[in-house]
């Protein structure tokens, strides 16, 4: 479990860092959100690669997402884990559910 960030390098490709919430005091106090949207992802679903729509935060309710990076890596994300995705531009990243059972997560974009 865990907190992450998904953003496009200056080379254009996706990369994921891991955040230590100690570093981040405005996170603690609240960033301004928008909405909150829940999904279900079906066992074995893929989508190709693909920039963020939006910056935002996506945590995993339940399940396992493998996310996909441009340079061949492959990271996986599961209950509790949260990405801020910020990847807008560039090729963005490739995301796959794994295992057997569906993946929940709740999406909240940041205004």
């Amino acid at each position: 479990m865990g907190t992450f960030r998904l953003y496009a390098g200056a080379d254009q490709q996706a990369h994921i860092e891991k955040i230590d919430l100690k570093a981040k005091p405005d996170w603690l106090k609240g960033l301004a959100a928008t909405q909150i949207t829940f999904r279900e992802w079906p066992v074995g679903q893929f989508l190709d690669w693909h920039p963020a729509p939006r910056r935002q935060f996506v945590i995993i309710l339940s399940g396992q997402l493998e996310i996909g990076l441009g340079d061949g890596s492959k990271h996986v994300f599961g209950p509790g884990d949260a990405r801020l995705v910020e990847d807008t531009t560039g090729k963005g990243h490739t995301t796959r559910v794994l295992g057997t059972q569906i993946c929940v997560t709740a999406t909240v974009p940041l205004a």
